[in-house]
């Protein structure tokens, strides 16, 4: 390999050009450490030592391309961090979350322990809340539906890579769960929740590479939660429990749905780190 600038300063150039085209300058430690394929301490203890131009040069062009284009990062390098584990993402795909992290941790906080449950992620994704849920619950039958193909053609290749169990289905949120007459203890999920009219507002990163299937819902960003809540009563057991992720204003909106639907529930709205509406869960 041929040996270029110090690590510093391709970091210090590649930081500056992102400010300037107003992105965020940490993005260029992220993709660099991720070109260089070494661990956090190994990039930091090199600071001082030479890039090779081998991986400077695709370095600056994949800076350049996302501060041109916005494209995520998570695209460029094919993968991101969820619950301490790198889960393969692509264009089909949401870019995993740290919101939905805490939804994870509540589902399993609010577990019985060595009980044998059946959980249903519906609309999985990448697979993210599934894998990590089949990995974390030993005890946990877990099953992972989507309406996109391609999005389990990841969920799937993500399962096999970190040696997880789940059952994927492909339909339109708990129709395949009904059609194969299977009864969860728990529904977890992240489903599409920000209304059309929100679009504008939101950058470029995310409304121009997230699929659209996975962001957006009619009806003021209700009409999914409409749809799985219908469809509850066919699939819960007694005492089940239904977890949702929710945008930061619909955690009364969602709250009043279950509630009007499954009036012997009792439906908790729970905030985030920041202190904002994150989860709706209801125990029937």
């Amino acid at each position: 390999m041929t040996n270029g600038s110090k690590q510093y300063d391709v970091l210090s150039r590649a930081s500056l050009f992102l400010k300037k085209h107003h992105r965020e300058p940490k993005v260029a430690e992220l993709l660099l450490q991720h070109y260089r394929g070494v661990s956090r301490s190994r990039f930091f203890m090199d600071m001082r030592e030479p890039v090779p131009r081998e991986v400077e040069e695709p370095f600056q062009q994949a800076i350049i391309k996302h501060a041109k284009t916005g494209i995520p990062i998570q695209h460029i390098m094919g993968s991101e961090a969820f619950y301490g584990r790198k889960f393969q993402v692509n264009r089909h795909t949401l870019i995993p979350r740290p919101e939905t992290e805490e939804l994870v941790q509540q589902v399993i906080r609010s577990t019985p322990a060595n009980e044998p449950l059946t959980i249903v992620d519906v609309g999985t994704g990448s697979g993210i809340i599934a894998i990590t849920l089949a990995l974390e619950l030993d005890q946990a039958t877990v099953y992972a539906t989507d309406i996109s193909e391609e999005a389990l053609q990841v969920a799937k290749q993500n399962a096999a890579a970190l040696d997880a169990e789940v059952h994927f289905l492909q339909g339109d949120f708990l129709k395949p769960v009904i059609e194969q007459n299977i009864h969860a203890d728990i529904i977890v999920s992240n489903p599409p929740y920000i209304a059309e009219a929100e679009k504008a507002a939101l950058t470029d990163t995310v409304k121009n590479f997230d699929p659209d299937l996975a962001l957006f819902a009619d009806d003021n960003g209700l009409a999914a939660y409409k749809k799985i809540i219908h469809d509850l009563p066919h699939v819960m057991k007694q005492h089940g429990q239904i977890f949702f992720e929710i945008g930061a204003e619909q955690g009364l909106p969602v709250s009043n749905l279950l509630t009007s639907n499954l009036p012997t529930g009792t439906t908790e709205i729970i905030k985030d780190i920041n202190q904002k509406d994150r989860i709706v869960t209801c125990t029937w």
